[in-house]
């Protein structure tokens, strides 16, 4: 059954995707942005065309007052949320270990991990049976450089997608039984804008043989799996760590 869900980061890529895809399954969009107001406005224009409502909320996950002010809003446009999704986050330029300094590392994990932490707690404070709610869905984006750790690139984000994962479990088993299950998808080599935003707009071309399937991924592949864990369909799936990178 369709519901309220807020997707961050919902203005591009993998996000805009989860939110046409979730207005097509009748779903209520807050689509959150950053910065690129006419991207989310549009965004939210495929939502009511696929069927949904939608609204558009600028705030940086990052900061705590946006985030309360975010979950305020779509208290009183749209009603309780049933289903987060945590896509918002953000990746440096390509480059060595030696590179990184203080204030990018800070600012990677203030958007990737305190960002996503922030919306989880404002979430659970609506959905959590302990809390009067009446339960809800949790979808964490994280990426299968987690795993790989993406050397040689950006080690960093590599990092702060592995707090994802744990997070990931950990709220898992502590909210299991409070009506939420909390998953996360982990995409590969996925073609969407945030290779050239990295400073590395052919990495996808090269990195395609080394995906099994020899091809990137789509948003909208990513995006389906969301909304599965999103849905009824998967309501034994707790704790899961999905991963949508063509055998990588």
């Amino acid at each position: 059954m369709a519901g309220v869900v807020i997707v961050t980061g919902g203005s591009r890529g993998i996000g805009a995707e989860i939110c046409r895809l979730a207005g097509k399954a009748g779903y209520s969009v807050c689509v959150n942005y950053r910065s690129d107001r006419e991207a989310a406005q549009n965004v939210a224009e495929l939502v009511e065309a696929a069927g949904g409502k939608a609204i558009i909320c600028g705030a940086d996950v990052a900061q705590e007052a946006d985030v309360k002010s975010m979950f305020r809003l779509v208290d009183q446009e749209l009603g309780t949320i049933t289903a987060l999704v945590n896509n918002a986050g953000i990746v440096g330029k390509v480059g060595k270990v030696e590179e990184l300094d203080a204030e990018r590392i800070n600012r990677m994990l203030a958007v990737n991990v305190t960002g996503a932490f922030l919306c989880v707690r404002e979430a659970v404070l609506r959905m959590s049976t302990a809390h009067d709610g009446k339960g809800g869905v949790i979808v964490n984006m994280s990426s299968a450089a987690a795993r790989l750790g993406s050397p040689g690139e950006f080690i960093d984000y590599a990092a702060s997608k592995g707090a994802m994962d744990s997070m990931t479990i950990g709220m898992a088993k502590e909210l299991g039984d409070q009506g939420i299950r909390v998953n996360a998808i982990r995409p590969g080599l996925i073609d969407t804008e945030i290779h050239a935003s990295a400073g590395a707009a052919d990495r996808v071309e090269r990195f395609r043989d080394s995906v099994p399937m020899k091809r990137a991924g789509s948003a909208e592949e990513v995006a389906k799996a969301a909304l599965w864990l999103m849905s009824e369909d998967s309501s034994y799936v707790n704790g899961a760590l999905v991963d949508v990178a063509g055998g990588r």
